[in-house]
């Protein structure tokens, strides 16, 4: 994975990261919306970046987003000089 597209992945998991948060804080209010937005973050951190690539049991952890954001920092620190 190329220097630019380890930066954009870090800055996209930041974001993924930022609305993870923001789920937890909700509590009982309205949360589908932060929840489809980070569905769709994740599928398409997994299209864009071809995380398969990378760590071939991440498309199993993407219904977990901890799970998943943790695989993709490994990613990171892989491939990050």
């Amino acid at each position: 994975m190329d220097k630019l597209s380890i930066q954009r992945l870090k800055k996209t998991l930041a974001y993924l990261e930022s609305k993870q948060r923001e789920l937890k804080r909700q509590n009982d209010n309205d949360t589908r919306s932060i929840e489809s937005m980070i569905k769709y973050l994740k599928k398409d951190m997994l299209e864009q970046f071809n995380l398969t690539d990378y760590d071939i049991y991440i498309k199993n952890e993407i219904k977990n987003t901890e799970t998943f954001i943790s695989s993709v920092k490994n990613i990171i620190d892989d491939h990050s000089e």
